[in-house]
């Protein structure tokens, strides 16, 4: 007998249903709706609600990997760099490294071999190549403490990573997969064929779905889904590395960012961030507890400022952090003993003794549409429904601010300086500030939420056309998933405009009070 409430109503039959609602999740659903497959996503929290929020926010080859040979990888990644920033140049944009150069850590010629293997890895049409720098007469040698006197200038990219996620979903939807946010897969078996599992929502009530097929991409969850909901306890050997950052205020006003090498081999991010701040990273460090109990800890915080204040002149103290946020990443354990060195590459486990079960172990955000492609080419074969690949040159939801997408070779950031302007100019009522925020968010689907009645303002530019918007097209259930994730308003709103909006989705949503980013 089932104690909980359940409607037979909401039974739900697909093709393959999707545990985990990251990136890697979000990504699979979009790909294989895209190829007409139904598809169920359902995420237990929020969507991005841990590790896919929680990253530096690169879209980046991984410079540093190339110390510890993963060539193929930073290849992989460094690919896939310019195709996501085309899909959606609203959310991700070309960004400057500048890597100061410390003699006594690695030598100049070492570091020049390198960024010549990442200029010429892969095709590069975007992003401009590296260079070497005299930090003495270059802006960003300003922020710097005297002594740092050459560097190296190389490029990446910037991504939202909460709204990637998000936009992903949003895609998936709109090709007819079916997203579930605040509802657990509480068990899964083979049966019949098929899979029928269990999902349960945050209210306790619950619904059955039977799927052709089970992807599990519970991320730093994976293996305990395996063991304890799908009753296949054999996952692959995992680690399970804590990535903290800390958000200071603006260190510096120019528009590049930082990699610092610390004397611990090491490497750091000081990064624009939000326009206001400076957000500086990540730490790398096993976590053996459950992984949502992780927090940034004090030493943590004290590591990352004194690694800061080795380079810039202004020193960074721990009284300085507005806001530290840490993410769990699940590593393939490759026996590496220094969890910098642990591979950041992912693996694609299929199990089709029946009904096919799919696990995602590892990856990392820049790959994540090559991973859900290739994922989804070994489910179409395994249920003998062959469908060609498609999301190469597809643009997520808002990128195409020129119409039809961006051109090979294209200007991403001239594409979105132009919608603002284009915005601005037929919008004169609204402050050109929160057009561009509201563009950098939606990209060209902001046009409908602009043609929406504001209604009121309920804390500094966040009307509550804004927030209905959220609720309906984007799943937001709370003023965390409001604040820290869907926006970033929550590091620019005082605790007692923050309050407003918590008190405006609890008497409009019916949300419990947020417990804070």
């Amino acid at each position: 007998m089932n104690p909980l409430p359940f409607d037979a109503s909401s039974d739900l039959r697909c093709d393959v249903l999707v545990v985990g609602g990251g990136i890697n999740g979000a990504g699979i659903a979009r790909d294989l709706a895209g190829r007409g497959l139904s598809v169920v996503l359902t995420e237990r929290d929020d969507l991005a609600g841990h590790t896919s929020s929680s990253s530096t926010k690169l879209i980046h080859g991984g410079l540093r990997y190339l110390e510890h040979r993963e060539f193929l990888l930073v290849r992989k990644a460094l690919a896939e760099r310019e195709r996501l920033l085309r899909s959606a140049p609203h959310i991700m944009w070309p960004l400057r490294f500048v890597m100061p150069h410390d003699p006594g850590m690695r030598p100049a010629w070492l570091i020049r071999l390198g960024l010549f293997l990442y200029d010429h890895l892969a095709r590069r049409e975007l992003l401009p190549g590296s260079r070497s720098v005299d930090l003495r007469r270059h802006a960003a040698g300003v922020p710097l403490r005297p002594g740092w006197q050459q560097g190296f200038v190389y490029s990446d990219g910037w991504v939202d990573d909460a709204r990637l996620v998000v936009l992903n979903a949003v895609d998936a939807a709109a090709r007819g997969a079916t997203v579930l946010t605040r509802t657990a897969c509480v068990d899964a078996r083979r049966h019949e064929g098929r899979w029928q599992a269990r999902l349960r929502a945050a209210d306790g009530h619950e619904r059955r779905v039977s799927a052709a097929a089970l992807v599990n991409a519970a991320g730093p969850w994976a293996a305990q889904f395996l063991a304890d909901h799908a009753h296949a306890p054999r996952p692959r050997a995992l680690r399970l590395i804590k990535g903290s950052h800390i958000v200071v205020p603006r260190l510096f006003t120019h528009d590049h960012a930082y990699i610092f090498q610390s004397p611990d081999r090491r490497i750091i991010f000081a990064i624009p961030y939000e326009d206001a701040f400076t957000l500086i990273g990540t730490t790398d460090v096993e976590h053996h507890g459950p992984p949502g109990e992780a927090r940034t800890d004090d030493a943590e915080v004290a590591y990352l400022c004194e690694q800061a204040s080795r380079y810039f002149a202004r020193g960074v103290t721990p009284a300085d952090v507005v806001w530290r946020y840490c993410g769990v990443r699940p590593l393939l354990d490759d026996a590496s003993g220094d969890p910098s060195a642990i591979t950041r590459d992912y693996a694609l486990e299929l199990d089709a003794d029946g009904a096919p079960l799919l696990s995602v172990w590892g990856g990392k955000i820049t790959t994540f549409r090559k991973l859900a492609e290739e994922a989804a080419d070994q489910l179409c074969t395994a249920l003998g429904r062959p469908a060609r690949a498609w999301t190469g040159q597809a643009v997520l939801p808002g990128g195409d601010l020129a119409g039809d997408g961006l051109p090979q070779g294209g200007d991403v950031v001239a594409a979105f300086e132009a919608f603002v302007t284009e915005l601005v100019a037929q919008h004169p009522d609204r402050p050109p500030a929160l057009l561009r925020r509201l563009a950098r968010a939606h990209g060209s689907r902001v046009r409908r939420l602009l043609a929406l009645p504001s209604g009121a303002e309920v804390a500094p530019g966040l009307h509550e056309s804004e927030l209905e918007w959220l609720h309906r097209e984007e799943w937001a259930r709370s003023a965390d998933d409001v604040l820290w994730r869907r926006t970033k308003l929550g590091l620019h709103f005082t605790p007692a405009q923050q309050a407003a909006v918590n008190v405006w989705c609890e008497a409009h949503w019916g949300e419990p009070a947020p417990t804070g980013p």
